[in-house]
């Protein structure tokens, strides 16, 4: 290859491009890696951005809950299975403390939750439930 050349031996060596890199556009080459840094920080900057915007709207933090629970009536005696939406913590001292008071307005008298869920297990306990499903 001659000196001051711009091509290529024959064999397919760029090694001549290489060494003839000018100072300017061996800067552009090594700042590559800064490049990549300010697009992983953006990367960053945006999931932050998303994530803040979800709960300044409101979103749900987690899913909905759900609890499948017991009840019974006096006088004449009656028994019901149902499901009913619970806010708040899906726990079943939480579900509890929500269905007791709402059967107790039909003059229902919750007896065991028996489970609490979310929604992929809705679906399964609908025919179980019947009348009694999300009424309450």
């Amino acid at each position: 290859m001659e000196a001051g050349s711009d091509r290529c031996a024959a064999t397919g060596n760029n090694t001549g491009l290489l060494s003839n890199i000018t100072p300017v556009n061996r800067r552009s080459i090594l700042n590559i890696a800064g490049r990549l840094s300010i697009v992983a920080g953006m990367k960053t900057a945006s999931f932050i951005i998303v994530l803040a915007l979800g709960a300044g709207l409101g979103l749900p933090a987690s899913a909905a809950c759900y609890a499948d629970y017991k009840a019974r009536r006096d006088n004449p005696l009656e028994l019901h299975y149902g499901v009913a939406q619970i806010s708040g913590a899906c726990t079943k001292a939480n579900a509890q403390a929500q269905l007791s008071p709402r059967l107790g307005q039909d003059g229902w008298r919750l007896l065991n939750v028996l489970q609490v869920f979310d929604d992929s297990g809705l679906a399964s306990r609908k025919q179980a439930a019947g009348r009694f499903f999300l009424r309450y």
